[in-house]
């Protein structure tokens, strides 16, 4: 019997340790990367030092160049590039992309222009690919404790069902549990939303505003995300489990999060860089917090923090100033 195949795009850190987790399962990865001394660094040391993991990177994966190579024999091609890259990747794809490969995303955010869900930027890039097949896999998930094999829960979605378990099959093992979930656009919304209110909490924490701050600001933060995720076609109870209410909790306090790190270094008075990078790696709350003041706009809801922490970030609004305003508001039942 021939070893199962599966393509990464990209090599980042978190299409690095899904990598490593297929890996575990016994099956070879065709690992994709944009930057040939990546490609030649992995395969030599099986480290990848921009993401100083700690755990060496498995045999079974392999790092490659070509993104033709990478796809032409997989079963799976698992897409964990940058939402801004979505619409790139997705349009090479169109031409090496068979009828029978399982397309799995796990990218968190909407295009910025047309305001499109991963999974809706997939489908038009690759119109002949049958969409109900695209899945997402999302949760509570840093890159930095799955390469450690620490227990961790994630859910998998999509239109068709049988998809989903083809999902779950290529990545369930000891360590990487993972749930079924027949809400794709709950789940994706969930995903791209947290990373705002991530962004938000940890600017309460380097503004100091304590612990009783942070718990309202998310608590309200998840309501923002539920009134907003089911006018926009998710079910409520998405957004209570793993791939909502569990990914708020692990990225709105942690140090693996970028989005955090991100919102203390603005709450500190410091800026991100203009590529909205941290270390390398894309803040993606901070793109998404624009898109979800335009959806909150275009579908009358009402989403008090977006809305202070867009005037933040895009309009120079002073930190301080939008608390104060958040605080004033008029007073209403909860």
């Amino acid at each position: 019997m021939s070893e199962r195949k599966v393509a990464v795009l990209v090599a980042g850190s978190w299409g690095t340790a899904l990598a490593s987790v297929l890996a575990d399962n016994a099956i070879q990865v065709a690992l994709w990367s944009w930057s040939a001394e990546q490609v030649a660094e992995l395969n030599a040391t099986r480290k990848l030092s921009k993401f100083a993991f700690e755990h060496r990177i498995p045999d079974r994966v392999t790092a490659v160049h070509s993104l033709a190579e990478a796809v032409q024999v997989a079963e799976a091609i698992v897409i964990a590039a940058p939402t801004s890259a979505m619409l790139e990747i997705s349009a090479q794809l169109a031409t090496l992309v068979k009828p029978h490969q399982l397309i799995i995303h796990v990218a968190k955010g909407f295009e910025k222009q047309s305001l499109q869900r991963m999974s809706q930027v997939i489908a038009t890039q690759i119109p002949q690919y049958d969409a109900r097949r695209i899945v997402v896999l999302s949760g509570p998930s840093h890159a930095e404790e799955v390469i450690l094999h620490k227990p961790t829960t994630v859910v998998v979605a999509a239109a068709d069902i049988e998809a989903s378990k083809q999902a779950l099959a290529l990545f369930f093992n000891e360590n990487f549990r993972v749930y079924l979930n027949e809400d794709l656009i709950g789940v994706e919304i969930a995903g791209a939303l947290k990373n705002i209110i991530a962004l938000a909490a940890g600017m309460s924490d380097g503004l100091g505003l304590g612990d009783n701050a942070k718990a309202a600001l998310v608590t309200r933060g998840l309501n923002e995300i539920v009134n907003l995720g089911v006018k926009l076609g998710g079910r409520k109870e998405t957004f209570f489990g793993l791939a909502g209410l569990g990914d708020l909790l692990v990225t709105c306090g942690s140090l693996h999060s970028r989005n955090y790190r991100a919102g203390f270094m603005i709450g500190e008075g410091k800026q991100v860089d203009q590529d909205n990078k941290i270390n390398g790696m894309v803040v993606e709350g901070i793109n998404t917090t624009k898109a979800a003041y335009r959806l909150s706009r275009e579908h009358g809801v009402s989403m008090p923090i977006v809305e202070q922490l867009y005037h933040v970030l895009f309009e120079g609004k002073q930190p301080r100033q939008a608390v104060y305003d958040l605080m004033t508001r008029d007073a209403r039942i909860e």
